[in-house]
């Protein structure tokens, strides 16, 4: 078996990365971990060393270099399917796959005004129209997969898939900004906080020591 090397950014900031990191260690993937703070002077040549996009999260396995979150998703659950990290239901899968492009793609306002910041506590802030219209979408979305395909388990589809690592940064989130949530979603919100692996990233991220001024709009260093 090839060994993976994932390339990660600042754990309390860097929310992608936490993405590619939390399906592969929740899932039991084992692979090397190389953290590069981000915005520190050469970070971007020591990115580079491992993919020329120069972002991360960048997963390296052999010859093959993955660069982005979700298409590390897809590429771990094609080599692991034992992993479960998509639902085996097509109608589940199939949205299982939206709610995370969309989430990829979607909720700017919510992004910009309520960074990821696992360090800090903010209550409060951030707290516009446009952020407020995002969450109560993302809540909607996790009452629905609850609902509907949530049996067996606490987790959006029960047990836990990639779509929980894709919405693990928002109940950091929600978490730092202290964000008052209807009661299924917050009950999702807290079995994700209580997963061994985001326990685990959390403990890190708290004890990083760097401080990214544009990640801190509501603080100074």
């Amino acid at each position: 078996m090839v060994r993976y090397t994932l390339v990660i950014g600042n754990k309390n900031y860097s929310s992608w990365s936490l993405r590619a990191w939390l399906a592969m260690r929740q899932a039991g993937i084992v692979f090397d971990e190389v953290r590069v703070p981000l915005f520190e002077e050469g970070y971007k040549a020591s990115i580079q060393a491992y993919s020329p996009a120069g972002k991360v999260p960048t997963l390296v396995a052999g010859n093959i270099t993955v660069w982005e979150s979700l298409a590390i998703c897809e590429f771990l659950a094609e080599r692991h399917p034992e992993t479960r990290l998509w639902p085996a239901d097509v109608a589940a899968r199939a949205h299982a796959r939206a709610i995370c492009a969309e989430m990829h793609a979607g909720f700017s306002a919510l992004r910009n005004a309520m960074p990821m910041n696992i360090r800090s506590s903010h209550p409060g802030k951030g707290m516009t129209p446009e952020v407020k219209h995002d969450i109560e979408r993302i809540t909607a979305i996790w009452e629905q997969c609850r609902k509907n395909y949530g049996a067996g388990g606490e987790l959006l589809f029960g047990h836990f898939t990639a779509a929980d690592a894709f919405y693990a940064p928002v109940v950091s989130r929600f978490q730092t900004y202290a964000v008052t949530l209807p009661p299924v979603a917050q009950a999702y919100a807290d079995a994700v906080l209580r997963l061994s692996a985001m326990r685990e990233w959390i403990t890190a991220a708290r004890q990083e020591t760097e401080f990214i001024a544009e990640d801190e709009p509501y603080a100074t260093q």
